[in-house]
């Protein structure tokens, strides 16, 4: 199977708990049409943390932009609004940047012109599909069902036999 090389979706929305749970379900579709079925957990559950951080931290009033891209070998995953502050990893974990983290192979964060930008990347090797081999038929009944060969009566020998001596 052949993929097409850089695969991308993008969408704007304004950030709201019904949006975040479509964008979800939009994600997860798109993901099944690139055959990433394996990465629609991790990967949903990475922009829900970033897309509720941006709903938490810069207002409910704020577009941001999703942007997913494929290379056919590493998955990216973006997220970018206009708020200021810049997120930070803290120590005592148990969210956000932290559950990021920990479902991507790296991630990080830039300021922009409009606001900053947090991505993630998933390694995402281009899925292959495997040929059928064709194997020979399994025996039947009818092959179990034959009459056992009777093995050939032994000869018998004789002690003048020169051979055995």
């Amino acid at each position: 199977m052949t993929v097409p090389l850089d695969r991308h979706y993008l969408v704007e929305l304004q950030v709201s708990a019904e949006r975040v749970t479509q964008l979800r379900r939009i994600i997860a579709a798109h993901l099944r049409h690139w055959s990433l079925e394996l990465h629609i957990r991790p990967v949903c559950r990475g922009v829900e943390e970033l897309l509720t951080n941006v709903h938490r931290h810069v207002g409910d009033d704020n577009n941001c932009v999703v942007e997913l891209r494929w290379s056919g070998r590493h998955l990216t995953v973006s997220v970018a609004d206009n708020g200021s502050e810049m997120p930070r990893l803290l120590s005592n974990g148990g969210g956000g940047l932290s559950r990021v983290m920990a479902l991507s192979d790296s991630w990080g964060t830039c300021r922009t012109a409009e606001g900053k930008v947090v991505w993630f990347t998933r390694y995402a090797k281009e899925p292959y599909s495997v040929d059928p081999v064709r194997l020979p038929p399994l025996p039947g009944v009818r092959e179990f069902r034959r009459p056992p060969v009777e093995a050939a009566a032994p000869v018998p020998t004789t002690a003048s036999d020169p051979a055995l001596v």
